[in-house]
């Protein structure tokens, strides 16, 4: 007869067993608490990513925000494999954009192709055989789609932009690695004279820096560019005497706009005298025509006639009427071709000097002033619109009441002489205007066709 289980023991074992599966799901729960941890961790981590290559610093201007957005571009493309900047595909369109197609051509790096004055120049070069790179970091200081829209029409033409930002070291020492070129054309750059009051960081960290920054990589290439830029007739600022000469004084700006252009002037002279870079600077006169900036005044006036809106007119502080030296583009162009055909070569090599190197600075005018009266009564007669004037007294914002240009140096040097006058000018402006906006306004039936692209500024 079997003896009765001791209760006690049973008691034990059962307790046991419980304590077993206790400690057993406390593991099991332990374990998923890490999974769930370490997922959380790592989606996090993923958030933190993604946030930080989509979105700059607040604090960020317009220039370092497509410097972080290149930046990021690149680093997606190498982490993913993609075909950005570096890959051989990319490679491949640099070295093809920038290889000239007649004998003895330029292979020019343009800077700013994108914008007013680049797109033209690019398509002018290109037109006539030579190796065009473009290089934008298209800012948002006006709309982006019209930039977009002149990278299309470059494009169709065989010329390639490189989206990126002159204070990105790496991709300046890249573009130099894939193409030895022969000249820089240097036109990009911080615009405006009034805006340097709501931005003043942009104009030093695009004039200033940006223009450092290129010549610091050109000066260490072998061989050395040869370097035309854009400086700007706002350098004569406070200056009475007229027309404007070369050889008159530019040490009182007037707006901070000017300031970095001036200092764009020194800075030139610096890396010329240490470094040997042959440096040309163009002192443009208000560039206008088609495919031209809209924070200009005959680009807003239009917009805002057709629109039926109001108009503010200046005057100076004593009544007097505000007159520009309005230069048509194709003139301006001419003349960055002149200087860029006329650039001797730059002396140094591997950032040492070899010996004195050819240093050059010219206006690049119309020779014509016009009041801005006249120009609005031009425009008024073209659209067949009457403008409603505010006729108002100029602000104290940087802008100076009067511009005239003496071309003599650049025509002695290299043949520049504008042919455009400004009811010329502004009715290819108009006729380019009323098209790519698709307005059907009240604009007079005897307007002739007029340039709508670029390379006709050849």
């Amino acid at each position: 007869m079997a003896s009765p289980p001791d209760k006690s023991k049973t008691i034990k074992l059962e307790r046991y067993n419980s304590y077993i599966r206790r400690v057993n799901s406390t593991k099991l729960l332990n374990a998923s608490s890490k999974l769930l941890f370490r997922a959380t961790i790592l989606v996090a981590l993923i958030l933190v990513f993604l946030f930080t290559f989509n979105y700059p610093p607040l604090n960020s201007s317009p220039s370092s925000n497509n410097n972080n957005n290149n930046h990021r571009h690149r680093l997606l493309s190498s982490a993913f494999g993609g075909g950005g900047v570096g890959g051989a595909s990319w490679e491949k369109q640099v070295r093809h954009s920038s290889t000239p197609r007649r004998p003895n051509g330029m292979s020019v790096l343009v800077t700013g192709a994108a914008g007013f004055v680049g797109s033209h120049c690019s398509l002018a070069l290109k037109k006539r055989g030579d190796g065009v790179l473009g290089l934008d970091n298209f800012n948002s200081y006006y709309d982006p789609s019209l930039k977009r829209a002149r990278q299309d029409l470059l494009s169709k033409h065989q010329i390639f932009i490189v989206e990126g930002d002159l204070n990105d070291t790496p991709l300046l020492k890249k573009l130099f690695d894939v193409v030895p070129f022969t000249h820089i054309l240097h036109l990009a750059a911080q615009a405006g004279v009034r805006y340097a009051m709501q931005n003043p960081q942009s104009y030093v960290a695009s004039n200033i820096a940006g223009f450092v920054n290129l010549l610091e990589v050109a000066k260490a290439a072998n061989p050395q560019p040869s370097i035309v830029w854009a400086s700007s007739s706002s350098v004569y600022g406070l200056n009475t005497q007229n027309p404007f000469s070369e050889l008159h004084r530019t040490d009182q700006p007037a707006s901070l706009y000017a300031a970095t252009k001036k200092a764009g002037e020194e800075i030139a002279h610096t890396y010329n005298h240490i470094y040997g870079l042959s440096l040309t600077g163009l002192r443009f006169f208000t560039v206008y025509g088609p495919w031209g900036r809209p924070d200009m005044a005959y680009f807003f006036f239009t917009k805002d006639i057709l629109q039926g809106k109001g108009i503010d007119v200046y005057q100076t502080q004593d009544g007097k009427e505000v007159a520009r030296d309005f230069t048509y583009i194709d003139d301006v162009v001419k003349g960055c071709v002149g200087a860029l055909d006329t650039a001797e070569k730059s002396t140094g090599s591997g950032g040492k000097k070899r010996g004195p190197a050819q240093l050059r600075i010219y206006n690049l005018g119309n020779t014509s002033p016009v009041p801005v009266g006249k120009l609005v009564g031009i425009l008024e007669s073209l659209l067949n619109v009457k403008a409603k004037k505010h006729v108002i007294k100029m602000p104290r914002n940087g802008d100076v009441p009067y511009t005239h240009a003496n071309v003599s140096l650049a025509f002695r040097d290299f043949g520049y002489k504008p042919t455009t006058d400004l009811a010329s000018g502004l009715r290819k402006f108009v006729k380019w205007y009323v098209g790519y906006y698709g307005i059907q306004p009240r604009v007079k039936k005897e307007i002739p066709n007029a340039s709508e692209q670029p390379e006709d500024s050849a």
